[in-house]
C-alpha cells in the first residue's frame, strides 16, 4: 500500500500557549494574503508537529520503521488501542487500510460467474493471487486457500438444480505469511493473515438466516474457560459455516488449524503474529477463527480486524474472548444495519461503565422484562465483542443516496476509514481513493 499523504492544514482559534490538540480540518484552505504566507507555512508546520500528522508521510523511512517497530502489539491491540482510535491514529489507520486490501483481495479472487464451471472457487493460484489482485509488494505469500461447506442438509431433488443453489463449498479466503525482510523489519515481527470474503453464495444467505444462538462444539474449547456464566454460545449459521465438511472437503476449521500448525512449525522461534480480517460474514468467520486458534495454540498473539461485522456471540463468548487475550477491533458504519443483526442487546451487568460509554449501541432500552425473558429463552440475546471504531456514511461529502448496500459495502468502509479524523472533526477532503474501486 502506497504511503499516506496529507494535505494542509488550517490552524484553529486556540492560541499555542493553551493549545489542546482535538481537531484537523483538511478541506482546502483559502489562499492567504502574501504578507500572511510565510507566518502561515510556519504556523502549518508547528501544528503538523504538536498533531504528529507527519509521521506517516513515508511508510519506508527508517524513524517511522523502527517507531512502528517496537510498537507493534500497541497497534495489534494488546492496549485495546487506547489513545489510537478517536483521534485515529495514523499509522493505525495505515494498518486498518493494509488489512482491508487483504479482505478485498479474498473478493476480487473469489468466481462470482455462476455459468462458469469454477464458480465459487479461487479464480488464481496461490503464487500470483495478489499479483492478480492489484496488490503488488505486499511483502506476504499465500500460503493456503480455504473454503466454507455449509451444514445444511439439502433435499436430493437439489442436486439437479443450478450449482449457484446447489453449491455446498466456497472458496472463502486465504492465509498469507510475511516473508519480506524489510516488511518483517518494519512490522516488528512476522505477520500471518487470514482474510476472509462476505456472504457471496445461495447457502452462505441461508446460513446467515440461522441466527438462534447454539452452543460452541467440544472441538472449539467450551469448557467455560472459567467464565461463571452461561456457557459461550454463537450464531448458528457462523458455527456452521466454519465447522461443518463433507466428503469432499475438510472443514474451514481443520484447514485453518492443520495450516496454523505448519506454520509455527516453520517459524515458532521468531517473533510471530496472526492477524485475522473479513468483511460482513467474513468478519464473523475471522471473530470464530480467533477463538478457536487461540484455544489451540496459547502464547500466539491473535487480532481480528473486522469490518462490517454482524453479532457473533453471546456475553460469555465475549468474557471468553476477552480472558483467553484475543483484541478484536470492529470497524462500525453506524448506518449499517448488517452491523446491528442478528438478534438484541440488552444492557450487560458484567460491562464496566467506560465500556457502556465506549459502545454507543449496547443498550436496548424500553423493553419489559418479561419480553427480555422470552428474547433471552429464544437464545436471541448477543453481546458485542472487542473494541469499536465507528464511522458514519453521513459524515462523507461524496456519499450520495445512502442505502442499506453502499452503507455496508466494504469499498465504503475503506472510504470512511480514510477520511476519519475524530469524532469532533470534519472528514479529509483528499479522501477519495476508495470511491473508484
Amino acid at each position: 500500500m502506497k504511503p499516506m499523504h496529507h494535505s494542509s492544514t488550517l490552524l484553529s482559534s486556540t492560541t499555542f500557549s493553551n493549545f489542546k490538540p482535538q481537531c484537523v480540518t483538511f478541506f482546502q484552505p483559502t489562499k492567504p494574503e502574501t504578507s500572511q504566507l510565510s507566518s502561515h507555512h510556519e504556523t502549518v508546520k508547528k501544528m503538523e508537529k504538536m498533531m504528529n500528522l507527519s509521521s506517516l508521510r513515508s511508510s519506508s523511512s527508517s524513524s517511522s520503521t523502527e517507531n512502528f517497530g517496537r510498537r507493534w502489539k500497541e497497534y495489534q491491540g494488546m492496549s485495546n488501542w487506547d489513545g489510537l482510535l478517536d483521534p485515529l491514529d495514523e499509522i493505525l489507520r495505515a494498518e486498518i487500510l493494509r488489512y482491508g486490501q487483504f479482505v478485498n483481495a479474498a473478493y476480487k479472487s473469489f468466481e462470482f460467474d455462476p455459468s462458469s464451471s469454477n464458480y465459487a472457487t479461487c479464480k488464481y493460484p496461490k503464487t500470483t493471487l495478489f499479483e492478480r489482485c492489484g496488490l503488488h509488494n505486499t511483502g506476504y505469500k499465500v500460503t493456503k486457500h480455504l473454503r466454507a461447506t455449509s451444514g445444511i442438509q439439502l433435499p436430493c431433488w437439489v442436486d439437479k438444480a443450478p450449482t449457484w443453489v446447489s453449491n455446498q463449498s466456497s472458496y472463502v479466503g486465504y492465509v498469507a505469511v510475511c516473508d519480506n525482510k524489510e516488511e518483517i523489519k518494519r512490522l516488528g515481527r512476522r505477520d500471518v493473515v487470514i482474510a476472509y470474503r462476505g456472504t457471496s453464495t445461495c447457502l452462505e444467505w441461508l446460513e446467515n438466516l440461522r441466527a438462534t444462538l447454539t452452543n460452541l462444539t467440544c472441538n472449539m474449547g467450551n469448557e467455560n474457560n472459567g467464565v461463571k456464566q452461561n456457557e459461550p454460545m454463537v450464531e448458528s449459521g457462523f458455527l456452521s459455516l466454519y465447522n461443518s465438511n463433507n466428503s469432499s472437503y475438510k472443514s474451514l476449521q481443520e484447514m485453518v488449524k492443520e495450516e496454523m500448525g505448519h506454520i509455527l512449525e516453520t517459524y515458532g522461534e521468531e517473533p510471530l503474529s496472526l492477524t485475522i480480517t473479513g468483511h460482513s460474514l467474513g468478519a464473523a468467520l475471522a471473530t470464530l477463527t480467533a477463538y478457536d486458534i487461540k484455544t489451540a495454540f496459547l502464547g500466539l498473539p491473535v487480532t481480528v480486524i473486522s469490518f462490517g461485522s454482524p453479532r457473533v456471540g453471546n456475553s460469555s463468548f465475549r468474557q471468553c474472548l476477552e480472558k483467553q487475550g484475543t483484541k478484536v477491533l470492529r470497524i462500525v458504519n453506524s448506518d449499517d444495519v448488517i452491523t446491528k443483526m442478528p438478534g438484541f442487546v440488552f444492557d450487560d451487568m458484567d460491562k464496566t461503565n467506560a465500556d457502556m460509554e465506549r459502545n454507543t449501541n449496547f443498550h436496548v432500552t424500553g423493553f419489559p422484562s418479561w419480553i427480555q425473558k422470552q428474547v433471552e429463552e429464544a437464545k436471541w440475546v448477543y453481546s458485542e465483542v472487542g473494541e469499536e471504531l465507528r464511522l458514519c456514511s453521513r459524515d462523507s461529502p461524496y456519499l450520495r443516496g445512502v442505502n442499506v448496500a453502499m452503507c455496508h459495502d466494504l469499498n465504503t468502509y475503506l472510504h470512511l476509514v480514510d477520511g476519519f479524523v475524530s469524532s469532533r472533526c470534519p472528514f479529509k477532503a483528499t479522501a477519495k481513493r476508495f470511491l473508484q474501486q
